[in-house]
């Protein structure tokens, strides 16, 4: 038997074993999703309140909201480089 088909053959049966499982994107498609609904409902709290005079209350919360979504992205923006920083010093 030669080396490489026996290679080839491993390398097939392992390739399905890696491959990612379907829908495991849609947790980051959602979350961006919901950060950027977060952004546009706070800029127009925002508008309304500049215009039409909105509850100043509502424009409390909208900011609160908006900040909380902003420290969450750049968190996890955070821990994706540090990751990506510690794949980069693993010996080969």
């Amino acid at each position: 038997m030669d080396i490489s088909s026996l290679v080839a053959q491993n390398y097939a049966a392992s390739k399905t074993a890696t491959a990612p499982e379907p829908g495991t994107g849609n947790a980051l498609l959602g979350a961006t999703q919901d950060f950027m609904t977060t952004l546009r409902n706070s800029e127009n709290t925002a508008m309304q309140a500049m215009t039409a005079g909105a509850d100043p209350h509502a424009l409390v919360q909208a900011l609160a909201q908006t900040e909380l979504a902003v420290q969450t992205a750049v968190t996890v923006r955070d821990r994706v480089v540090e990751a990506y920083q510690e794949i980069l010093r693993m010996p080969v």
